[in-house]
């Protein structure tokens, strides 16, 4: 899996130092070293005239000169600009513009889902309850402002110290792979099945995502498996396996892994029934 691009390390300072290549600033903010890399760019720490944290998103400079790929990072950046929610972080700055674009965020401390799984355990009790409903509230707010956040996946979330944040929107879906069933764009083992079938991205896309997402983060694991292809096929046949996941878990869960997307709750409907079955907000 590649490295998320706003991925950010347990300690602030603990991002690997700059390249030889790196530059030394993008528009007012030093860079301190890197963060991560993929397919669309490069990741710093940097630091602001007045000393606050930001992740910086650099775009490759073998992009810059497709003006496709510059209006889709000019979408995202106006994405961004749109989301009010305390489980994304601040927008900070941006340059789509410039030679070099680039797209600043407030920097998360934490380390992301799919490290403290991979790293430590899955989540349990109170830890799993902020981050199921933080993150499908945060999909609440991102659908409000009319944005499919198209890449939700356990890199992407980081368990900061006041919460889960929600980051890398897919907007600009320079850095996502190609999945093994035709022509569809994603992270492999993260797709919704109309997207497989060739549908465009939807908010109830994401809400499979949450699903899937939710199971991680409490048994460890995809709840349609490992094998590229063996997901692909249980994906478009229904055929999670929510072995492990805690009851009170399950209806919500279920009706977010429907195969068809009209049939998924909305998440302001997820938060209602794990509410109703005993699982609080704890943010």
């Amino acid at each position: 899996m590649p490295t998320p691009l706003f991925s950010t390390s347990h300690d602030p300072d603990g991002a690997a130092p700059l390249g030889a290549h790196d530059p030394a600033r993008l528009g007012p903010y030093r860079l301190l070293g890197r963060l991560g890399s993929g397919g669309m760019g490069t990741a710093y720490l940097a630091r602001s005239r007045f000393g606050r944290l930001v992740a910086v998103k650099a775009v490759h400079p073998e992009l810059v000169d497709e003006p496709e790929f510059r209006e889709r990072f000019a979408r995202e950046v106006a994405a961004l600009r749109r989301v009010r929610s305390r489980f994304v972080p601040r927008f900070a700055g941006a340059a789509p513009g410039a030679v070099l674009p680039w797209l600043a965020i407030g920097h998360v401390p934490g380390p992301t889902l799919s490290e403290q799984v991979r790293d430590v355990r899955p989540l349990r009790d109170r830890a799993l309850a902020r981050v199921v409903t933080g993150v499908a509230a945060a999909l609440a707010d991102i659908h409000r402002a009319g944005i499919v956040h198209r890449d939700l996946k356990p890199g992407n979330v980081v368990l900061s110290p006041r919460g889960p944040r929600v980051l890398d929107f897919g907007v600009a879906a320079g850095r996502t792979e190609q999945t093994t069933h035709g022509s569809v764009w994603g992270t492999p083992g993260w797709v919704a099945p109309e997207r497989l079938r060739g549908a465009a991205a939807s908010a109830a896309s994401d809400v499979f995502g949450w699903g899937q997402l939710t199971v991680y983060a409490a048994t460890g694991r995809n709840p349609f498996g490992s094998a590229p292809e063996a997901i692909t096929r249980r994906v478009l046949r229904g055929e999670a396996d929510l072995l492990g996941l805690p009851g009170e878990y399950l209806s919500p869960v279920r009706a977010a892994l429907a195969t068809a997307p009209e049939l998924r709750p909305t998440p302001e409907r997820i938060l209602l029934s794990l509410a109703r079955n005993g699982v609080m907000r704890t943010y």
